[in-house]
């Protein structure tokens, strides 16, 4: 039933900041750490709070004199955005080598759509549950992901079993999993807005469906129809870019690992066939070629070379590149689990001069 869906990710780091200072301050690993500011600053406030700080009921927006008086053997340091920013530009290349329909929500969070990156035995759960253990190697930090086939309830999804946690909801489950979400939980229901419906007797999910889309019109104005579609599952809205492309990148996990010669040429053909259709989608041109391989003991090899204009516009050529480059490096008869292709140093140029593929 999930091939008729599209398959959207929405990926959220565990405790960023202060995952961060515990990972960069390795003696304050399982200790409660807040970051935020001191507790003697009047103004200051948590940002994050750790897992350990968490058990002791301090949460983000608190005031940080507060969260002292409740975990006062915390460790309390001032955020360094810049650090932040870097690790977060770390974690979003991630993102990138897998899909470039990524629409960051904030340093720590994003959408992904991986829907047109299926190919035979591979799902969204398995590329979630890749991702997260990519962001662990390379950066020692841990993410939660929500799978579904909307935005709405793969966020919904990623916060439910923090940390490194991953959710799915599947179509055949949704109206059951919103039916009981506390009305809380949904986009755009803070504090005023719950009060409201409280008032109307609007508890969860299932409470919400009950009411008609005119009463939450006249109630809620033009917030009235989300509420609506979100009662009964649904959410049509795009994950959008907004940032420019500075690489494209294709691959996949076999099922069995790969050996014989032939089985690697037809890889690397499909490969370079999605390669080549999403840099014309995108009207985009590269002008540096790399080659991914990941063998079976895990070790991962890459080669990257310059391409031309007649890489992107003629498949065939397109195809040897790929293989020469990959043989120039292929450890001859060792099972390969991973092939990969990446594109880099992009030109833009005119779509009409773009190869039909």
């Amino acid at each position: 039933m999930f091939e008729t869906y599209r398959r959207i990710l929405h990926i959220d780091m565990d405790a960023f900041y202060a995952s961060v200072e515990q990972r960069d301050n390795p003696e304050w690993k399982g200790k409660p750490v807040i970051v935020g500011g001191f507790p003697e600053s009047r103004r200051g406030v948590v940002c994050t709070a750790s897992y350990e700080a968490r058990k002791f009921g301090v949460r983000s927006a608190m005031p940080t004199k507060m969260a002292w008086q409740l975990c006062p053997e915390a460790v309390f340091v001032v955020p360094n955005f810049s650090k932040y920013k870097q690790v977060s530009k770390e974690i979003h290349g991630i993102f990138l080598e897998y899909t470039d329909l990524v629409q960051p929500l904030s340093l720590d969070e994003a959408f992904l759509d991986v829907t047109m990156l299926f190919r035979d035995g591979e799902t969204a759960t398995r590329l979630a549950a890749e991702i997260l253990r990519k962001i662990l190697q390379k950066t020692g930090l841990t993410a939660s992901a929500g799978v579904s086939f909307n935005k709405f309830l793969a966020k919904i999804a990623s916060g439910e079993k923090k940390p490194f946690g991953l959710t799915v909801i599947p179509p055949s489950t949704a109206l059951e999993f919103v039916a009981r979400l506390p009305i809380e939980k949904f986009w755009g229901v803070g504090k005023v807005t719950a009060v409201k419906f409280h008032k109307l007797g609007v508890h969860n999910g299932l409470d919400l469906r009950q009411l008609e889309l005119n009463d939450l019109l006249r109630t809620f104005g033009k917030s009235g129809e989300s509420f609506y579609n979100m009662a009964r599952a649904e959410d049509a809205s795009e994950v959008k870019p907004d940032r420019k492309r500075k690489s494209l990148s294709v691959e996949h996990t076999f099922e069995s690992n790969l050996i014989v010669s032939q089985e690697l040429h037809r890889a690397f053909e499909l490969l370079t066939r999605e390669l080549l259709k999403r840099s014309q989608n995108r009207a985009l041109r590269a002008k540096t070629l790399a080659v991914k391989i990941r063998y079976a003991d895990f070790s991962v090899q890459t080669h990257s070379a310059p391409v031309s204009n007649i890489f992107f516009e003629n498949k065939d050529s397109a195809l040897a590149k790929v293989m020469r480059l990959f043989y120039e490096v292929y450890q001859a008869g060792t099972p390969v689990r991973l092939l990969g292709l990446h594109l880099s140093n992009f030109v833009e140029t005119n779509q009409e001069d773009l190869f039909s593929l």
